[in-house]
């Protein structure tokens, strides 16, 4: 099998192996959005073994942990090694309105959803408004 060698591509590669080693966790991918009464956060993991997902909330700060371990087979020679394993790390700040207690998350095909309910407080409502002795409805 004929390969051709290009050395900057070769010096790219190794530079980024060192710089990203000494980086720490990896960011991973996410989208954010609203979807009526609730947020959805959805975070690309692939590879990821579901068992080292953690997710935890202290007081108003989100973080989501994960882990890739990739398998390394003894005795094999390289031709190419660009799957990086190791582990993920995001914060978020949640705000005021949201109802922390009720955090749902799935984990399905190296895809985690996140499912954070906005808080009762939070939720638009109507509050009524007297003048003299009719009362109206007015949306706040």
């Amino acid at each position: 099998m004929a390969m051709n060698f290009d050395p900057f591509r070769e010096l790219d590669r190794v530079a980024s192996a060192l710089l990203d080693a000494q980086q720490g966790p990896q960011l991973m991918p996410m989208d954010l959005y609203r979807d009526g009464d609730h947020y959805v956060l959805i975070a690309d993991l692939p590879g990821v073994d579901p068992g080292s997902v953690d997710i935890d909330v202290d007081g108003q700060l989100l973080t989501i942990r994960a882990e890739r371990t990739l398998r390394t087979a003894q005795g094999v020679k390289w031709l190419a090694q660009e799957r990086r394993g190791g582990s993920f790390l995001r914060q978020l700040s949640l705000g005021q309105g949201v109802d922390t207690e009720h955090i749902a998350a799935t984990y399905e095909n190296g895809v985690l959803a996140v499912t954070i309910p906005v808080s009762e407080r939070a939720k638009p409502r109507k509050i009524e408004v007297s003048v003299g002795g009719d009362r109206q409805a007015v949306e706040a």
